[in-house]
Formats: C-alpha cells, structure tokens, sequence
C-alpha cells in the first residue's frame, strides 16, 4: 500500500509540476478534460493518496542490524 501511494503521489506531483512549468495538465490532457470521470477519479486517487501518506511521517522506522 506505502508503495501504491507513493506512485500516486508522485503522479500527482509531476502534473503540478508541468501545470506550474507549462500550464500543461498531464492528466486532463489524457483522460479528455479536468471534469471526466476518469479525471477526477485520478485526481481523487492522488489525493487519497496524499493523506495516507501523511502517516508515513509519523511511522517507527524499521532499523537493521548490522
């Protein structure tokens, strides 16, 4: 699941990146538009995403043994 939303989130912040850089919108170019379905199902996806990650930061690190 960490691995899932890490994809995710990082889906989400490449778009941010071209829609800062290029005001080109990754995602609503490939799926016709910001207010599809399928565009606001990825969207909402990333967004999830997002939250989940934010428990990452307060998770134990596994450490090992050397």
């Amino acid at each position: 699941m960490d691995r899932f939303a890490l994809i995710l989130v990082i889906i989400g912040a490449l778009n941010w990146g071209l829609i800062a850089l290029f005001q080109f919108d990754l995602v609503a170019s490939l799926f016709g538009g910001q207010t599809t379905f399928l565009s606001r199902v990825v969207y909402g996806l990333v967004g999830l995403a997002g939250l989940y990650s934010i428990s990452l930061l307060f998770r134990e690190r596994d450490k090992t043994v050397e």
